[in-house]
């Protein structure tokens, strides 16, 4: 099995660390193709202004300046020898669920992967503020059993998995539970300032607000100590929706 994985927090993330060794739990054809510099939020965009390049660190190894959607499709189409037959993405400095998998990089990584019809999932690895240091410990112990379980399975055309690993030690986990997605109150919002010619410019600030833990969802999955394992596809549909539209069309 030839494993390609990628992330949106840069070629030198901890976070890649990680998911390179889970990774070599099930094969030692691993390719890292991962963005050069942090790539946070910057959800599932293409660089399609500017060239892109490709800088070889080592022995089936990466740093592309560019987006997480950018690496995947190097990887795929331009930097491997042949497709792989997984694409594993993270594991993310904190969560990606609920409404926030529309602004991630991490799940993008797998969508792009799911578009071109290779097997994908997203990993995070939750924590909580003032923590000393993100936990990935709980990922490491716990992704290569789940993984290992849903590639021997297979993943479903035309949708991926999102995995979310607690915030708690990995004897602390509680149990993998299958959820859908969950909500949050947005949080996004725009702090002004201004600068030193007296010009205003503006930050966007991150505060998230309340996670709604409904039984079920992701977020209520994690609030318990469990891996939540949220199957996501590509589409975005609100089916209920179709007979409505059609009594006004």
């Amino acid at each position: 099995m030839r494993i390609l994985i990628s992330n949106d927090d840069g070629i030198l993330a901890p976070g890649l660390q990680a998911l390179e060794q889970i990774a070599r739990t099930l094969t030692d054809d691993v390719w890292v193709v991962a963005p050069e510099t942090d790539q946070s939020g910057f959800a599932h965009s293409l660089t399609l202004h500017d060239p892109l390049r490709a800088r070889k660190l080592g022995d089936k190894r990466f740093a592309v300046r560019g987006t997480p959607t950018d690496c995947v499709i190097m990887g795929v189409r331009e930097l491997l020898p042949q497709q792989p037959d997984l694409v594993l993405s993270g594991v993310n400095a904190g969560t990606n669920m609920a409404d926030d998998v529309t602004y991630s990089g991490t799940v993008a990584c797998a969508i792009e992967a799911t578009l071109i019809g290779i097997p994908a999932l997203a990993l995070s690895q939750a924590y909580e503020d003032g923590q000393p240091a993100i936990p990935f410990e709980t990922a490491l112990t716990h992704a290569p059993a789940v993984v290992a379980k849903l590639v021997a399975d297979g993943i479903a055309r035309g949708t991926f998995i999102n995995l979310n690993f607690p915030s708690c030690a990995p004897d602390k986990v509680a149990g993998v539970e299958v959820t859908r997605q969950g909500t949050f109150d947005h949080g996004i919002g725009v702090e002004k300032r201004v600068d030193c010619r007296q010009r205003n410019y503006y930050w966007l600030t991150y505060g998230r607000g309340e996670v709604v833990t409904v039984p079920g969802t992701d977020a209520h999955a994690i609030a318990n100590n469990r891996v939540s394992v949220t199957p996501l596809g590509l589409d975005l549909t609100h089916h209920a929706g179709i007979a409505h539209l059609k009594t006004l069309f």
